[in-house]
């Protein structure tokens, strides 16, 4: 267990408002006003205002944390409600780090908050996190926790990282370059490589339970409050595991490998993902992006010359497949989306498989199904932004079919029908 000197420097002493909010804070041992001042001096970045990164915000902001950075580019959709506490039913549409600071805005007006409504990458990340004192991920993505820890390190900050999958979670403690004497941890000496590409469910397919989002995130909050302030014995060189159907704790010793090279740089790559050929260098390394390009729906080469290999992302939008059942025999779509899903909003003709099928003792099974079912024909794969199609695409032309992902999934479907009515 690994006590910590505190993370930040008292600020200015409180207001007399601020001396009435925090009153059961300054009467607890060891925090008193100098450890409410470093929480009011202090700049947090929360990446993920999303089911971790709800509680997580809404605590540090309770607590009187200074400063508090939100990374995410999404929208605040029905599904996220159940779990992303703190969003509700008026921020249908919003931007999810607008209404994470409206509502922080009513938790507590003391706290400065910082939209970062972008996507976090190679390319803006080392500006993002050199501004903050302190890192939560609380994100979904292995290309972005990687990314978090890579740059983390490289800017010498500690990362707080917490994960969750259906009834169970995960929550730790890294730093690169913590204090003199005490050993240093990160992402990568747990996780040195990723799992293979649609090897784990997302929350869409896999689910999650709402409150464990609480539970964790709450964690996650308090080991920050503990690094920024001293307080106690933080989480590195731990890892917390929470199964909360059996509502137990295992906490499990973890060192740094002596074989890994410290991280003094990004992956290289412009990182921007914005087009054919300029992937995210993370999700590269995890296997979500192709190293040669982008292919469009006819399968052309890029324009390196690159040959098109059955890793390689190849697209059709929404207006190509329009076309293509509207001029010609009805073409072979593939629904990975979950049943609940396509209840919900379903392309007439298409095949519903969920993307789960896909993994697992049947896949095999599951893909020569397919197969037999394309009869020769090219499988255009649908779900509902994008992400699940582009791995069961990969999946399926691994295995030698003509599978092309479906961009921007029934969303995109979604408002191309309704602009064209």
């Amino acid at each position: 267990m690994t006590a910590l000197p505190p993370l930040v420097e008292p600020g200015r002493e409180l207001s007399r408002d601020e001396l009435a909010r925090y009153a059961r804070h300054l009467v607890l041992p060891g925090m008193g006003p100098e450890g409410q001042r470093r929480l009011a001096s202090a700049r947090v970045l929360v990446v993920g205002a999303g089911g971790l990164g709800s509680p997580a915000l809404l605590y540090l902001a309770a607590a009187g944390v200074g400063t508090l950075g939100i990374v995410d580019d999404d929208l605040v959709e029905t599904s996220n409600l159940q779990r992303q506490v703190i969003h509700g039913v008026s921020d249908l549409g919003s931007p999810k780090t607008a209404s994470a600071r409206a509502t922080v805005a009513e938790v507590n007006p003391h706290v400065r908050v910082v939209e970062h409504r972008e996507r976090l990458t190679a390319a803006n990340a080392l500006d993002v996190l050199s501004d903050y004192d302190l890192v939560l991920d609380g994100t979904d993505a292995f290309a972005t926790r990687y990314l978090v820890s890579d740059a983390a390190e490289v800017l010498g900050i500690p990362c707080v990282w917490g994960a969750i999958y259906r009834f169970t979670g995960q929550v730790a403690t890294f730093w690169g370059a913590p204090p003199a004497g005490v050993e240093g941890v990160t992402y990568r000496d747990v996780f040195p490589e990723p799992p293979p590409a649609g090897a784990t469910p997302d929350c869409a397919t896999g689910g999650v339970l709402g409150a464990l989002c609480g539970t964790l995130g709450s964690v996650m909050a308090t080991e920050a409050i503990k690094l920024l302030t001293g307080l106690g014995e933080t989480l590195l060189g731990r890892l917390a595991t929470y199964d909360a159907l059996a509502l137990t704790w295992r906490h499990l010793t973890v060192r740094r490998d002596p074989d890994r090279e410290p991280v003094t740089a990004l992956l290289a790559g412009t990182g921007t993902g914005t087009g054919a050929g300029d992937a995210d260098p993370y999700a590269v390394f995890c296997g979500l992006a192709p190293v040669d390009g982008a292919v469009t729906a006819d399968g052309a080469v890029p324009a390196d010359g690159a040959v098109p290999s059955a890793r390689t992302a190849v697209r059709t939008t929404v207006r190509e497949l329009a076309a293509l059942r509207t001029d010609g025999p009805e073409p072979a779509v593939l629904d990975v989306r979950e049943p609940w899903e396509i209840e919900l909003a379903g392309l007439p003709g298409a095949r519903p498989v969920p993307s789960g099928a896909f993994a697992g003792d049947r896949a095999g099974a599951v893909v020569d199904d397919v197969t037999a079912w394309a009869a020769g024909r090219s499988v255009h794969v649908l779900c509902k932004s994008g992400a699940r199609s582009d791995r069961v695409a990969r999946q399926l032309r691994d295995s030698g079919l003509d599978a092309r992902s479906v961009e921007g999934g029934m969303d995109a479907w979604t408002r191309e029908h309704v602009a064209s009515k």
